[in-house]
């Protein structure tokens, strides 16, 4: 009922939300007689502030027309190349005309950017994907909203994301790498190792940004919200159907616009700053602030359902039975066996101020995978970076992607990763190379002592 409740409201306050902004533009546009009046840039910023919190957001594009490679200004373009229920493989194809920048593309690595399911759309690794397109092929799942999947589909489950992730994997071919952003990390490292142990060819890397591979340590307010209330509290409490005004009529889905309300409750005061910095630039005139600050939003208020069944599964066996960690996770019948994983490198990265994913969580990627030698395991903390900062702004531009490339790169080769090979146990780790500070070091990860340490 609180969904139908919900949709109700939005319809009632649409009108006034365009009555909003049509009127800000008549107290802010130069020919208007309104424009001339005394506050009316206070006037006109307020109801533009009022449009923005009562409009519905819609999923954004990506928007990436070109990006330059090797200096030159190349084309992209957005294709399809396999089309399922609930998520579809993007390409970024580029094209262009010069000749030897198009011989070096073709010989670039290729990259499949796995896309959280967990409330916002996939367009939120806009920036990661722009920035990946200089010197990769890209790829990068986009997960369908749940409320626009006809009921006749049929379920999604968290076995059937772990399915898509294979799939897509198999289309692209096992000489990909591929880079997992936050929740993610789970499935992905579930469906390599699943590939591994079925003796199937496997990626030449996997680059596990921010997730909750051990929710146990250092737990945020996320994971002790999943850890603390009953599995019956979640389907009970967030579970609702689709109304009937959308094509998903009738589906069990957490919805969107809860989860918005937690987003939002975990800083509310930041974001009430935020609006107020925005009416300021508005009346001050600031529209380079301003332009900021509605790109944020656009992208930060557009949200999508997530399918009942697969939310509530991922919350029991992410965050209330750790079954990947405590090795009893069975997919369709079989045992995940991160262990089984030889020939896939890894690089782990965590964000210093991560506050949904804490420290520690995905770099315990590294003890699973002990089938993977490791000279050919990698960790990095990025200092200063909060969850959003390792794969957008800055510190990702600046510190993190030029990481993240050469570790692919370094393995853009067949059979770049042999099998587990024994160390002693004597043996130190050496100094960082690379870096000038800690914010970007890269060093191996803590093992137990039957496993020598490595860096890069």
């Amino acid at each position: 009922m609180l969904y139908q409740l919900f949709e109700t409201q939005r319809a009632l306050m649409s009108p006034f939300s365009e009555f909003a902004s049509a009127s800000a533009k008549l107290y802010s546009h130069p020919l208007s007689p309104f424009a001339h009046t005394p506050m009316s840039q206070r006037v006109s910023a307020g109801l533009d502030l009022m449009h923005r919190l009562a409009k519905d957001y819609e999923k954004p594009e990506f928007g990436i027309r070109g990006v330059e490679v090797d200096g030159v200004e190349v084309a992209v373009q957005e294709l399809v190349p396999v089309s399922k229920p609930f998520c579809r493989l993007l390409r970024f194809k580029r094209y262009t005309d010069d000749p030897g920048v198009l011989s070096k593309m073709k010989d670039q690595p290729t990259v499949l950017v796995v896309a959280p399911l967990s409330g916002h759309h996939s367009t939120l690794l806009r920036d990661t994907v722009r920035q990946l397109l200089k010197d990769h092929k890209v790829f990068i799942t986009d997960w369908t909203d749940a409320r626009m999947v006809p009921l006749e589909v049929g379920p999604f489950h968290l076995d059937d994301y772990i399915a898509y992730v294979q799939e897509f994997i198999r289309h692209i071919g096992a000489d990909c790498h591929v880079i997992s952003v936050c929740q993610p990390t789970v499935p992905v490292l579930a469906a390599i190792s699943l590939m591994a142990s079925n003796g199937e060819p496997t990626p030449r890397s996997m680059t596990m940004m921010g997730g909750p591979i051990d929710a146990r340590k250092s737990p945020t307010a996320v994971n002790n919200l999943a850890m603390n209330r009953s599995h019956s509290w979640f389907e009970n409490n967030v579970i609702y159907r689709v109304p009937t005004n959308f094509p998903g009529a009738g589906r069990a889905v957490y919805p969107g616009f809860l989860q918005h309300t937690g987003f939002v409750a975990m800083n509310p005061d930041r974001h009430l700053s935020s609006h107020y910095d925005y009416f300021l630039d508005l009346v001050r005139g600031d529209d380079d602030s301003a332009d900021s600050h509605r790109q944020f939003y656009d992208e930060y208020n557009a949200v999508l359902d997530m399918p009942a069944e697969y939310y509530l599964e991922t919350i029991r066996v992410v965050f209330q039975d750790f079954s990947l960690v405590n090795g009893t996770w069975m997919v369709n019948g079989q045992l995940v066996r991160p262990q089984d994983i030889s020939q896939t490198a890894l690089l782990t990265i965590e964000g210093e101020l991560d506050d949904i994913s804490g420290t520690g969580q995905t770099r315990a990627a590294h003890d699973l995978c002990s089938g993977v030698a490791s000279e050919h395991q990698f960790h990095y903390d990025a200092l200063g970076a909060g969850h959003y900062g390792i794969f957008a702004g800055r510190r990702w531009r600046e510190n993190i992607y030029p990481e993240v490339k050469n570790f692919i790169l370094k393995y853009d080769h067949p059979n770049a990763v042999g099998a587990a090979t024994k160390k002693t146990a004597a043996a130190q780790p050496k100094a960082a190379t690379g870096s000038a500070a800690s914010t970007r070091q890269i060093e191996a990860p803590k093992r137990p002592a039957r496993a020598k340490k490595s860096t890069a």
